[in-house]
């Protein structure tokens, strides 16, 4: 990934650029929704077994997704890249410890599949098993009252497998910042100059904890993916693992890199998505707590809600974590992380953080400045601690990342669903008209139905 003027060389060299580094290049809910080559394949057509990939000793040379080559993060390609990022960039270990896993009861209710719902913009009913190979759908879990009550994998995924997170990391990012303020071990209203003076001559640096938190940051960044000079390029230059091509004198690393980002007027005004805001968040938390956010996250969260599965973080060549999208877990996992959200902050009866914490979450941030960025598909919604809140009647909230990666939670149905795809687009703008009208049909089914049994 890489700066304008490396991707003004050409179509085959911007194209490169774009994917050289797709352990960030997929942090963004609003990259740009026009389809790549090979969009047109269903999700049957595209999925990794049927076409192949990675499969013989060794696999044939059509069939490989592999460095140095820079198309692994391309669909159909992607359809297997998203199962597999520790074969491709290096990471590091987020722990679940040494203990059992915690049990998840199971009560599966086959007449999920049968839920329908209308699209958003449609008129036709769609059902819940449709709208999976709709979504492209990897993997998707969804618990009730804290028992499995749907659970289905696909194309790369099975239940021992991991799959990319990527911006649902930055939510996990925002609730440990949130966990630190609640427990008064980070101040919300200090300067990120104050707490992390490295960062102080940046545009980060008379901004507040909470405005990065919030994402209301004024930073001149443009995260536009289909501009080739957009700073996103810059910045996935400098975060890329990979040896640094002949001559570069940019910034090393996610944390060089934030040291140079410049102001675009006065914090706290307007919601703007920009992923250097959870790795600026990242730093932050690692400070207040003299911890690798790796370590952080394994301490705080992962290794106490019984979780199956080591997780797993991208780095950059300096071992830095990232915090804005380098996740890779397993689905079960991300249900527990749901659940504890869903029950306070309380894991196997052990409270793991203040209750307040979750209420803080779910009152939501600025609903003006969020409606001023222009989110059609989440009509009244915002963006709190680096979770969507939909301000619906069921209190709706989510963790969520491109290409379909979704943590929902719905307190009222008393609801988790964890999601893992790989949409041929990374825009959720395509996916949300089939995925969240299906979420909260889901929703009211179970609510029915345990109407129906009381």
């Amino acid at each position: 990934m890489m700066s304008g003027a490396g991707a003004r060389r050409g179509k085959g060299r911007g194209a490169a650029l774009a994917l050289l580094a797709g352990f960030l290049f997929f942090s963004s809910p609003g990259a740009p929704a026009g389809a790549p080559e090979g969009a047109r394949l269903s999700a049957a057509e595209s999925d990794p077994v049927r076409l192949g990939w990675m499969q013989g000793s060794p696999p044939p040379p059509d069939r490989l997704v592999m460095q140095p080559e820079s198309d692994y993060f391309g669909f159909p390609k992607l359809r297997w890249t998203v199962c597999h990022l520790r074969e491709l960039v290096p990471t590091k270990q987020v722990s679940r410890g040494l203990g059992a896993p915690r049990p998840l009861p199971r009560a599966l209710d086959a007449g999920i599949d049968g839920v329908e719902f209308t699209p958003l913009g449609g008129t036709e009913p769609m059902s819940w098993e449709a709208s999976l190979a709709a979504n492209y759908t990897d993997g998707i879990l969804i618990l009730h009252e804290g028992e499995i009550v749907y659970e289905r994998y696909s194309g790369c995924l099975d239940e021992a497998g991991s799959h990319a997170a990527m911006s649902m990391t930055k939510s996990l990012t925002g609730l440990l910042a949130e966990i630190l303020v609640a427990e008064g071990r980070l101040d919300e209203t200090a300067t990120v100059g104050s707490l992390v003076p490295e960062l102080a001559a940046s545009a980060f640096g008379n901004a507040t904890v909470r405005q990065v938190m919030d994402m209301t940051t004024a930073l001149d960044y443009s995260e536009e993916y289909a501009d080739p000079n957009a700073d996103i390029w810059a910045y996935s230059r400098a975060a890329s693992p990979l040896p640094k091509p002949a001559g570069y004198t940019g910034p090393d690393g996610y944390f060089d890199y934030l040291r140079t980002v410049r102001p675009a007027g006065a914090h706290g005004r307007v919601f703007g998505y920009r992923t250097v805001n959870s790795d600026a968040l990242g730093w932050i938390v690692s400070r207040a707590t003299g911890r690798d956010y790796a370590a952080l996250l394994s301490e705080r969260l992962w290794s106490r809600i019984g979780a199956e599965q080591d997780a797993y973080l991208t780095v950059d060549a300096k071992g830095t974590p990232y915090a804005g999208g380098g996740l890779s877990a397993g689905l079960r996992d991300l249900g527990r992380l749901g659940q504890l959200l869903l029950d306070g902050g309380v894991s196997g009866g052990e409270r793991l953080f203040p209750e307040a914490v979750v209420a803080r979450i779910r009152a939501g941030g600025d609903r003006e400045a969020f409606a001023r960025a222009g989110y059609p598909t989440l009509p009244g919604g915002s963006y709190r601690s680096m979770w969507w809140v939909f301000h619906d009647p069921h209190g709706a909230f989510a963790a969520r990342g491109v290409h379909g990666q979704t943590l929902y939670i719905d307190p009222t149905a008393r609801m988790v669903i964890v999601r893992f795809a790989s949409f041929p687009t990374a825009s959720n703008r395509e996916i949300d008209p089939t995925s969240l009208p299906a979420f909260r049909a889901v929703a009211d089914y179970l609510l029915r139905r345990g109407r129906a049994g009381n």
